[in-house]
């Protein structure tokens, strides 16, 4: 009641103060009809408080986000809704949402009065050009009684969570290097290896082929039993992320680091998209998903789901505090063989032939190094000499080695993935922003 009584507007405590006055001057002068009006005076504003009190606990609220993982740069929806679960009907309301600054300014709504059993919805827009999980809420409510004599604040203890993932760029298909011509062509594998006698049967399923019908198996347990089929070997891929704080310089969402970031999310999407089994890796080591840095994703997973999951972890991805690739290279190392898609920052010698020892366990590698120094100057390329260096040492070790520079897309990055030019050392020099199309 302390708390409701500091909620007093002026016009409650000149009221309150009017009312006393009066009361005080009816003693002193003898007038009891002062008194009536100082006591009517005194008691409106109690009467609104202790009314007001007692509805403030009365009024659900709730939020609801579409959708709630949105691409930077584009906007989500947030929908508000004010319930009026009491008997009584509500004064003025006004309505505000906490969020963080990046994503605009706090929304502010003025509700008009709520009829008993009555609801009310409002919603505004959101939007954030950087990746993030940033919380919404809680939803605080003013309620006001409606002679305008008592105002209370009560915050919901309620939020809810937005991520904005980076932004995944359509790629082109191509034929990337070491690729077979199709989704399980030349990976199928029969369960049945030793002939007849050893296949593994499973029970008849509504529409198996009658032709795949194992009557050994049927005899010996009973019930209809089918040869189970070949089950396509789904190819592995895995986008390597260098986040090591040396290897990048900038920051925001135009910086060299976010288009990598940007860029292992096209990645990691359009391959799960052809149908790999799709695992994101870090310099640091760590692999998602699985702790152990060896699972792959999607392998029994939905796409889209698949898909979220690797988004979810770019989104909250930073830059790390080490030094070396040493720590993916032994992951790397003890995987199985697959696509390898790496997005490097700046490789120092050391750094690049470790980058190099990469490709032994892989099937095809495709390597995108960024030149942070063209990212800060503005001009492309900043450092051709040691740069190139680096990049024929990953081409010689089987690389397809691209360099990255300001204002080039990865969609035109990715058409010279194809196998007419991945893989060979002599693939010549990475392609340059003139020859991209790109001023």
């Amino acid at each position: 009641m302390r708390s409701a009584f500091s909620g007093l507007t002026t016009r409650g405590r000149s009221f309150l103060a009017a009312g006393i006055a009066a009361a005080g001057c009816s003693f002193a002068l003898g007038q009891t009809d002062l008194l009536r009006v100082g006591l009517l005076l005194a008691v409106l504003p109690i009467m609104c408080v202790v009314v007001l009190y007692r509805t403030r606990y009365r009024v659900a609220g709730s939020r609801r986000l579409n959708p709630g993982r949105v691409p930077a740069g584009s906007e989500a929806r947030v929908h508000l809704r004010i319930d009026n679960v009491s008997r009584l009907p509500t004064g003025l309301l006004m309505l505000q949402d906490r969020v963080p600054y990046v994503l605009g300014p706090r929304p502010r709504f003025v509700l008009d009065r709520i009829e008993p059993g009555g609801r009310r919805e409002v919603s505004y827009r959101v939007r954030s050009d950087l990746r993030g999980r940033y919380p919404l809420g809680p939803l605080q409510l003013r309620l006001t009684d409606p002679f305008g004599m008592c105002e209370l604040t009560r915050g919901f203890s309620a939020y809810d969570t937005l991520t904005v993932v980076p932004r995944a760029e359509p790629l082109p298909a191509v034929r990337l290097a070491g690729e077979a011509a199709g989704y399980g062509d030349g990976r199928n594998r029969s369960l049945a290896l030793a002939g007849e006698d050893d296949v593994i049967p499973r029970g008849y399923r509504h529409g198996d082929d009658l032709r795949r019908v194992h009557w050994r198996s049927t005899a010996r347990y009973g019930e209809l039993m089918v040869r189970r089929e070949e089950q396509p070997q789904r190819a592995h891929c895995t986008v390597l992320l260098d986040t090591r704080a040396v290897a990048h310089i900038g920051a925001g969402p135009d910086s060299a680091f976010e288009w990598a970031v940007s860029g292992a999310a096209s990645a990691a999407v359009h391959l799960l998209e052809r149908g790999y089994a799709v695992r994101l890796l870090t310099d640091t080591g760590s692999s998602i998903p699985g702790a152990d840095g060896v699972g792959f994703s999607g392998s029994s997973l939905e796409s889209a789901d698949t898909a979220g999951m690797l988004l979810d972890a770019l989104a909250v991805v930073d830059h790390s505090g080490g030094e070396s690739l040493s720590s993916a290279y032994d992951v790397l190392r003890g995987g199985t063989e697959g696509l390898l898609v790496a997005f490097l920052g700046d490789l120092d010698e050391e750094q690049a032939a470790i980058v190099a020892r990469m490709r032994q366990r892989s099937g095809a590698a495709v390597a995108f190094v960024l030149d942070n120094a063209a990212w800060t100057r503005g001009v492309w390329p900043a450092d051709p000499g040691g740069l190139q260096a680096r990049l024929r040492l990953l081409r010689e070790a089987g690389w397809t080695a691209l360099l990255v520079g300001p204002g080039v897309p990865l969609s035109h990055l990715w058409r010279h993935t194809d196998a007419r030019f991945g893989n060979r050392a002599d693939a010549g020099p990475a392609p340059t922003a003139s020859t991209m199309g790109v001023s």
